[in-house]
């Protein structure tokens, strides 16, 4: 065979490759730009129903202001990456001295639109947890590629700025889980009307 021959082969296993590169390099971008989306809609559904909460009425004046203004903050903070890390961490923390304390669940299970709020909100925080996950996954798959020497040299990602993990505190409440508030507020409904009927001698 002439030289020319393995050249052409060389040549185009080359262009194969970088054709796949790129292809999936597209793709991983494509996943990121969801991924990022799925955790937009989810961190401001999580800010929507916080709020909800904090306008229903039934926890304390004082909770229910520190509730409002961590959510109004995080919604108002939809744009910026650096900011809004921050403020939803914030909203966390103020859902979690809402919600740690297991009196205030059971208040809002006590009232059966309060329940349904709260499984809104148990709802709303597991679901960040998760697109949180799936989208720093996307971002760690990305620059995996991104990184090959070869997508360096060749400029495959174009002009496209580098992605970035999104790190924010979003461990739940430990008293969020309706099961728990539902148990606590039925057990004690049933102990109210056993002490409410008459001693039979």
């Amino acid at each position: 065979m002439p030289w020319w021959f393995w050249l052409v082969v060389v040549f185009v296993l080359l262009a194969g490759y970088v054709t796949a590169t790129s292809n999936r390099l597209d793709r991983l971008h494509a996943r990121l730009d969801a991924t990022r989306a799925a955790l937009d809609a989810q961190l401001l559904r999580r800010a929507a129903v916080t709020l909800e909460i904090a306008a229903s009425g039934l926890l304390d004046p004082a909770t229910s202001v520190l509730l409002a203004s961590a959510a109004h903050e995080a919604r108002a903070a939809s744009g910026d990456h650096a900011d809004r890390e921050v403020v939803e961490s914030r909203l966390t923390v103020a859902l979690r001295a809402a919600f740690d304390d297991p009196d205030e669940a059971q208040t809002l299970a006590e009232e059966p639109a309060g329940l349904g709020l709260l499984a809104e909100l148990e709802a709303a925080t597991t679901k960040v947890l998760l697109a949180r996950r799936f989208s720093n996954d996307a971002v760690t798959a990305t620059l995996a590629i991104r990184r090959y020497r070869l997508v360096r040299w060749l400029r495959l990602a174009g002009r496209v700025a580098p992605p970035t993990f999104f790190e924010i505190d979003d461990a739940p409440p430990a008293h969020l889980a309706v099961g728990d508030a539902w148990r606590s507020a039925d057990i004690n409904g049933n102990a109210e009307a056993v002490d409410a009927v008459p001693d039979v001698d």
